[in-house]
């Protein structure tokens, strides 16, 4: 494999979930060949209880299971598990109804059955490289304060801190601009894009985050610059 070609380096989880025995072998087959590490579920809840368990780089997720919607599943994802990466959903609906509910309901991509296996790839590629820039930064550091940017492991005063992945990504965000302020619409745009959702979604956010980053903690790193946004700094 060429990762030079790609712009990102494999051997990422991937949590594939379909209940047709014949696409899901295909699909596993393929992808564990150019190098994904990928975990198998044929049912909604099964894929629940694996995603609740483990951490995935990306989901590639069937629209019609045999016991729940992929819908559900896939906004149990977002909403429930916070997660932050790529979901590029599978179907046979091809409606434009179809596709906006799976937009909506937290999906990037949607590929109609049949498709390419190698169509799959180029956009699970693209997505990955979207939600996982190369950088050159291999340990971002404020005080006593540090995220592994290969690891994605943050840790304070050398205690591991458990980070949903929005708040890493919030996190990171604000230990790359340090000590500069960064803007509210900055931080909904990293998470959400062109789509923020109501202001109690991001308030929700960064309290969890405070919670875990500032409180164990002897003094906050996390301020609040009152109609500017956020900065992260060892000084107040």
């Amino acid at each position: 494999m060429d990762e030079g070609k790609t712009g990102i380096s494999f051997n990422l989880d991937i949590l594939l979930v379909e209940d047709h025995k014949d696409i899901a072998a295909l699909v596993y087959d393929y992808l564990e060949n150019i190098g994904y590490r990928i975990d198998y579920a044929d049912k909604g809840t099964l894929a629940k209880k694996l995603a609740s368990e483990n951490s995935y780089d990306a989901v590639v997720l069937d629209r019609m299971l045999p016991d729940i919607d992929g819908l559900e599943v896939c906004q149990y994802l977002r909403n429930e598990l916070m997660f932050s990466g790529p979901i590029i959903m599978l179907t046979a609906r091809d409606t434009l109804a179809d596709k906006l509910a799976g937009f909506d309901g937290g999906a990037d991509d949607y590929l109609v059955k049949p498709f390419d296996l190698e169509e799959l790839s180029a956009r699970l590629n693209s997505l990955m490289r979207r939600s996982n820039p190369v950088s050159n930064v291999e340990v971002l550091t404020v005080g006593d304060l540090t995220i592994n940017m290969s690891t994605r492991q943050a840790e304070r005063q050398g205690q591991p801190l458990s980070l949903s992945p929005i708040g890493l990504k919030i996190l990171t965000l604000l230990m790359t601009a340090s000590p500069k302020v960064v803007n509210r619409q900055q931080v909904e745009k990293l998470i959400w894009e062109d789509l923020p959702p109501d202001s109690d979604a991001l308030r929700s956010h960064l309290y969890n985050l405070r919670k875990v980053v500032d409180k164990p903690f002897n003094y906050p790193l996390i301020h609040t610059i009152h109609g500017v946004g956020f900065r992260l700094s060892h000084e107040a």
